[in-house]
């Protein structure tokens, strides 16, 4: 299909009822268009919430340059609909399309939803329910696409794995042309919707629900999960990017019509992280840390900026500062970006002398915003979490960067962390105070643009599966809510008080999250049944309601605080344990007892923790020290 035969899915007069209409029209630059003749697979790729947060997320760009890049495969892109168009499409009976071709998403082969965070998950009902695919996977049929979910979430699938007919275990880079070879083979073959389940069980990283049974206790927990068939593994192994310089990446991304949350070309400079923050998922799942070279940054960051005619470029990764060629990587973009009147984002910088220097040359970079993460307001929860920060890097940082001219920090903090105590919530509005003072200590009067401010929000904890919090329990939302009082109580008592401002989240998405992160299946029809009630983008303030979602679990007999308000016993099993993520149980267990202790553990790069993320062969793992 070419571009000039293309129409969009829907007629104008609809397109004139709803906010920014771009969002469904498809034919961005960069998007991809494919002869119907030559393709034998069509794979839809989901991102479950609006348009403008789905253009910004890397993978989706990343897999849908990849599954285009095979001759025989036409990947095409899906948003969750915003709810004025919804509304109108169950009204008039509209199909869910894809951007592309404007077809029906029901007519693809394969719908792939990316998983990027638990709150959409009443989002992937609504792409079924507008698509005309059942909920769950037990009831659809062969006029059915095969629907697969990836992402951080599918770290523990199992609150949705009744809606799910598979889910991909890690890096989408790995196995995607094996699984579509092997689809397409049963398919030449006439083989059964569920006997290709079968076989793509046996797929590295597949994991298919419906292949398991699991048991419960006599308490209603969860047990065990056993295989139904001997050739089925029982265990899935994380699939991962041994040398990023060779992976496949897109040189050539979609560049949105609208605006999108991120407006910039990205490269991605490494893979995984060193510190080992005992609260961050991400951390861990995606050990261990692999670096992009310089070269190759280089090259695609040309490449890029020349393709989209982005006047932005932004550096990607969990931890840039920790990138071992970023000096030499820096002085490159810094001045191939000034000649080409192009701003360098700089996310994840630690703050020291050399990250400040940098934000000092690049030119997108204010002299009044700077952000700091401590997470913890104290040195004892700073080491509890092993945030591998001390309070003098933090005013050291400061009084740098006051020194340099910024004037205006922003602080991110976490409550409800495991073994806080009432004076560590005080600590935050403390460490602001200090802070304050720091500017006020380094800056002469006749130099100062306006005055310091210092901005400071926290939000509440969720102990997430494959940490080392993964045995805590969560506070209760009372709990969480009285913490919150407690900083901004002590906030009023600091002497700069009129200096810091202080925000904290809603606890109500907070309880709802953790119950998504360690729930088990019983947790499904749960969802089935507030979506149905109304829950929608319940990653919107605007849309989510806290008692819906308790009504919902109440009606369903789910009894949701047995998953998050209790302590876990070292051994008990979790719902996630058939997941090998390289990571192994008795290190993160190792780092759970020394966060009872606040026991500093080193980062990957000065010592060897012994994770287990060194039998994949390749990163830091087999870096000469």
């Amino acid at each position: 299909m070419r571009f000039e035969d293309r129409k969009t899915a829907l007629p104008d007069e609809v397109l004139m009822r709803v906010d920014k209409p771009s969002r469904y029209t498809g034919g961005e630059p960069g998007s991809v268009m494919k002869d119907d003749k030559d393709i034998r697979c069509r794979f839809v790729m989901c991102f479950p919430d609006v348009y403008e947060i789905g253009m910004s997320h890397l993978g989706i760009q990343i897999l849908y340059g990849l599954l285009n890049s095979y001759e025989d495969v036409w990947c095409e892109r899906l948003y969750s609909p915003w709810t004025d168009l919804d509304k109108i499409m169950r009204e008039e009976k509209l199909p869910l399309f894809s951007l592309e071709s404007g077809r029906p998403v029901k007519e693809a082969d394969f719908l792939g939803i990316t998983l990027q965070y638990e709150m959409c998950y009443t989002n992937i009902l609504q792409v079924l329910d507008l698509s005309g695919i059942p909920f769950y996977s037990k009831d659809r049929t062969d006029d059915d696409p095969i629907v697969i979910g990836g992402g951080p979430c599918v770290y523990n699938p199992e609150p949705i794995a009744a809606f799910f007919d598979m889910f991909y275990i890690g890096e989408g880079e790995v196995v995607y042309r094996r699984l579509i070879d092997l689809y397409e083979k049963c398919r030449d073959e006439g083989v059964s919707r569920q006997d290709f389940l079968h076989e793509a069980a046996k797929v590295p990283g597949i994991y298919v629900p419906s292949m398991y049974d699991v048991s419960y206790d006599e308490n209603g927990r969860f047990k065990s999960m056993t295989p139904l068939f001997d050739d089925v593994p029982a265990r899935i192994r994380k699939q991962l990017v041994k040398d990023l310089d060779s992976s496949f990446y897109p040189l050539y991304p979609v560049v949105p019509f609208i605006r999108a949350t991120q407006d910039r070309a990205v490269i991605e400079v490494q893979r995984g992280c060193i510190r080992g923050c005992r609260f961050c998922q991400a951390g861990q799942i995606y050990k261990p840390i692999r670096e992009r070279s310089v070269d190759t940054l280089e090259y695609q960051a040309r490449e890029i900026l020349k393709n989209t005619g982005y006047e932005e470029l932004s550096l990607s990764s969990l931890s840039t500062s920790d990138h071992t060629g970023l000096k030499r990587l820096l002085e490159y973009l810094i001045g191939y970006c000034d000649e080409k009147k192009i701003n360098i984002s700089l996310p994840s910088l630690r703050i020291d002398a050399f990250s400040l220097d940098v934000m000092d040359k690049v030119q997108d970079v204010k002299k009044n915003s700077l952000t700091f993460a401590p997470e913890a307001g104290s040195q004892r929860m700073r080491n509890v979490i092993n945030k591998g920060l001390t309070v003098q890097d933090i005013l050291g940082g400061s009084e740098m960067a006051f020194k340099g001219g910024w004037n205006k920090v922003k602080l991110y903090f976490m409550l409800g962390l495991p073994f806080e105590e009432d004076e560590d919530c005080r600590a935050i509005a403390e460490l602001c105070n200090e802070i304050a003072k720091v500017y006020f200590d380094t800056v002469p009067k006749e130099e100062r643009h306006g005055s310091v401010q210092i901005t400071a929000s926290s939000s509440f904890f969720v102990p997430k599966p494959f940490t080392a919090f993964q045995w805590a329990r969560m506070n209760r939302p009372e709990e969480f809510e009285e913490k919150a009082k407690l900083t901004k109580r002590a906030v009023r008592e600091q002497l700069n008080q009129k200096r810091i401002s202080y925000h904290y989240h809603d606890s109500g998405t907070t309880i709802i999250e953790g119950i998504f992160a360690r729930g088990d299946r019983k947790v499904a029809p749960a969802i089935v049944y507030a979506y149905e009630h109304g829950a929608l983008f319940d990653a919107w303030t605007e849309t989510f309601s806290y008692e819906n979602w308790i009504k919902a679990f109440n009606e369903t007999g789910v009894d949701y605080e047995d998953y998050i308000f209790r302590l876990r016993d070292d051994n008990e099993p979790f719902p996630w344990d058939f997941i090998d993520c390289g990571v192994n149980r008795q290190y993160l267990l190792n780092e759970w007892h020394r966060a009872a202790e606040a026991a500093v553990t080193p980062n990957c790069r000065d010592k060897c923790a012994g994770c287990g993320a060194a039998s994949y062969g390749c990163g830091i793992c087999v870096e000469k020290r």
